[in-house]
């Protein structure tokens, strides 16, 4: 039990250079969590067991999931079995926990102090300004305006005469196009007749 004894607050600056380093610090937030009961630790002992028989044999397996020993007691003991297996056996704790139990795995002061580490805390004292790209700064009504040419456009080209496309006058006369002899009224025609 010598290795739970190591205090986290001599470990502040928590350069973590392996995982039984980082079982030493999780080791006291393990044991004092309540999530961590009988079920949970017995299915990390299976896991560890079946998966890696040279990291846990059977008979360790049975001696930790031995029901007349209380939960506290077991998952001390599988702690201090796995420190001294090292580092293979701890890294395989670890994921066996994350499998089994995200957010045990989640709220591990190790895991928190890599998440704070990797994502700094911004301040209120400094400003983030996204960039912002801005395409086209006219608004919706040059929007508006612009679709609207493109539609002319493509109208005068689907459904315009040819006699309103070879006109030589200024765009005007040829802007419009007959649709229906009942909806438009070509400009070229009033061209033509000034």
């Amino acid at each position: 039990m010598e290795f739970l004894l190591l205090s986290v607050s001599s470990k502040s600056d928590l350069d973590i250079n392996g995982y039984q380093e980082q079982l030493q610090i999780d080791s006291h937030f393990l044991c004092s969590d309540q999530r961590m009961d009988a079920e949970l630790v017995d299915r990390l002992v299976l896991q560890l067991n079946r998966i890696y028989p040279q990291i846990l044999s059977d008979k360790e397996a049975h001696r930790f999931r031995n029901l007349s020993v209380p939960v506290d007691e077991r998952l001390v003991g599988l702690l201090e079995h796995l420190y001294g297996e090292g580092e293979e056996a701890c890294q395989e704790f670890y994921r066996a926990l994350q499998i089994h139990t995200e957010d045990i795995y989640a709220d591990l002061p190790t895991t928190v102090r890599k998440r704070e580490t990797e994502e700094p805390i911004q301040t209120n004292t400094v400003a983030v300004y996204r960039k912002q790209y801005v395409l086209n700064d006219k608004g919706p009504m040059f929007f508006l305006s612009c679709f609207s040419v493109a539609v002319g456009m493509a109208v005068l080209y689907y459904y315009g005469d040819g006699e309103t496309f070879r006109c030589t006058g200024g765009f005007l006369p040829c802007s419009a196009a007959r649709i229906s002899k009942d909806a438009f009224v070509s400009c070229a025609d009033v061209g033509k007749q000034k």
